[in-house]
């Protein structure tokens, strides 16, 4: 019995790969074992999106990429809506924490993974479909360094 509630009580970790026009988001399965991906959104409906899934599913923790660099960022309009988002997340959701996790590589690596699938050309290049993957990668990550 003791260890049906505790499966049943824990919640998904939500990972997100935020972008300036769209938004990956992975989530792993209640017993945080499996990664999946969830969704793209147009970034513009990101909060709208994760408080109805919030509504519908437990979610304990974000893992929210962030591209740790030092010294110049290049596009500082972008880094000022990524931390925009950070911080409306945190006061939306202010009893689930929010890692942030390096998400330098995590498009490389998608678009070499999708590249490995052997996926015809237009899908491969499916920026949709890359998001959603850098999502998933970040997710995994993250749970190999915890």
């Amino acid at each position: 019995m003791g260890w049906l509630y505790l499966c049943t009580s824990m919640g998904r970790i939500m990972g997100i790969d935020y972008g300036a026009k769209r938004t990956g988001i992975s989530v792993t399965d209640p017993l945080r074992i499996i990664v999946n991906g969830l969704e793209t959104r147009e970034t513009r409906d990101l909060m709208n999106f994760i408080r109805e899934y919030s509504q519908k599913e437990q979610i304990d923790l974000f893992v929210v990429g962030y591209p740790f660099v030092e010294g110049n960022w290049g596009d500082k309009n972008f880094r000022e809506k990524l931390e925009s988002f950070i911080l409306d997340l945190r006061k939306t959701f202010p009893t689930i924490p929010v890692e942030l996790f390096d998400e330098r590589n995590s498009s490389t690596h998608a678009r070499e993974i999708i590249h490995q699938r052997g996926l015809k050309k237009n899908k491969r290049q499916d920026k949709a479909l890359i998001d959603q993957t850098s999502a998933i990668l970040i997710l995994q990550e993250y749970l190999g360094h915890i």
